[in-house]
């Protein structure tokens, strides 16, 4: 099981650079947007890396899924855990909203909003890093 850990691990990491990235990255596209008025390289860097980091999520999920059956047995924690990682995942499909908003030239929210927004995501992990490590019940 050692090496389902290690992938679990790899895509997690991998998933929350987006998590982290994109709303700050949608800043700066914000600005180079207003500043050219066109798509451009912040724009399709943080396309790509949005669209990337979705299928580390999947497989993240899979073998977070695969671990918390087979290792866990679906203990208490696990629930907390998956419950977390749930909301994480809903904050990850409203930043995919927003990329695609801005890929239309639309960017409604406001710089304030965005860096607020990046910081939930950052608690989230918090918490779920918290759960993971002390595992309360």
């Amino acid at each position: 099981m050692d090496w389902v850990k290690i992938i679990h691990l790899l895509c997690v990491m991998g998933w929350m650079t987006s998590v982290f990235a994109v709303p700050r990255a949608l800043i700066y596209w914000k600005r180079e947007y207003a500043a050219s008025g066109e798509f451009g390289p912040t724009g399709d860097l943080t396309v790509r890396l949005y669209r990337f980091s979705a299928g580390l999520a999947v497989i993240g999920v899979i073998t977070g899924l695969w671990l918390a059956w087979s290792v866990w047995d679906f203990a208490p924690w696990t629930h907390l855990k998956l419950a977390l990682v749930a909301l994480l995942a809903v904050h990850y499909a409203w930043t995919g909203r927003l990329v695609m908003r801005a890929r239309r030239g639309e960017f409604r929210e406001s710089d304030l909003f965005l860096r607020i927004f990046n910081e939930i995501s950052v608690i989230a992990t918090i918490a779920i890093l918290w759960v993971v490590v002390v595992k309360p019940f």
